[in-house]
């Protein structure tokens, strides 16, 4: 299962909180990893009774706030307050030893809390929890970014970075079921090293998933009209193209059942 904490990115959607920015959680062989646990992670978290302890693993595909800024209270509560060493941290080279002016943003402090940690660039495979993940190139301001691919029992779930659109980027995700796309921008707004609708038309004609869910919105997509994007998607390509809500959950195995803003308990 994945769990939107947060579809909004960018720094202006991150200040003012347009939407979310806690990043995504995929739940799968009774596992639970965050992947990029930014501004409101821990917020959400709380509103739907999904415990911090029962985090398995940690990822942050690079070292910008809307993507990173909750992750280390997250580790702690991973770790049941640091009382006991456990779970898994992953993260670029920005995030976990810094790079050109950015990071570190993960301390030896936390390193010494979890049972592994690594740093990862493109091209990486790892283990994490037991599912198969690959860190996948990005072309964003941030150079070490990456993004993740999960072989997972249920198909290839792939989280795509922040990126420019280039098709040695886009080569990384084929064969992915569920294609999670940063759409930052709309259709005739596109700015430096992040995508737009233009662009998951693109993305989507290239891998030919059977679910692309647009997320990390900026303001003015949002204000645009996610759903109208994603239906632009939608129309010129013939695959199901979802805008996905904070809180929304997308439940995966012979058919993909999403439910949006559901505010339930979901651990008790």
């Amino acid at each position: 299962m994945l769990t939107f904490l947060g579809t909004g990115g960018g720094r202006y959607a991150a200040i003012y909180q347009t939407r979310s920015t806690g990043g995504v959680v995929l739940d799968t062989g009774g596992k639970r990893i965050h992947i990029d646990p930014g501004p409101g992670a821990l917020t959400n978290m709380s509103r739907i009774s999904m415990d911090p302890a029962r985090t398995d693993a940690i990822l942050i595909s690079h070292c910008h706030p809307d993507h990173y800024s909750d992750a280390e209270v997250l580790i702690e509560g991973m770790c049941r307050g640091g009382i006991v060493k456990r779970g898994e941290l992953a993260g670029s080279l920005s995030v976990m030893e810094g790079f050109e002016g950015l990071g570190p943003r993960m301390t030896q402090y936390h390193f010494n809390m979890v049972e592994k940690h690594s740093c990862v660039v493109p091209g990486d495979s790892l283990d994490v929890c037991g599912v198969e993940t690959k860190a996948t190139a990005s072309l964003h301001s941030d150079k070490t970014a990456v993004g993740f691919r999960f072989r997972t029992s249920d198909g290839i779930i792939s989280y795509v970075c922040d990126t420019h659109f280039r098709e040695d980027v886009v080569n990384e995700y084929k064969d992915s079921r569920i294609l999670i796309l940063p759409i930052t921008r709309p259709t005739k707004a596109r700015i430096k090293c992040h995508l737009c609708t233009e662009d998951a038309v693109k993305f989507a004609d290239a891998i030919r998933p059977e679910l692309i869910l647009i997320n990390h919105m900026g303001v003015r997509m949002i204000h645009d009209g996610p759903e109208k994007e994603a239906a632009y998607v939608e129309s010129k390509t013939g695959i199901r193209t979802v805008a996905a809500d904070d809180l929304m959950t997308v439940r995966i195995s012979d058919v993909i059942e999403i439910s949006k803003a559901a505010i339930a308990s979901r651990d008790k």
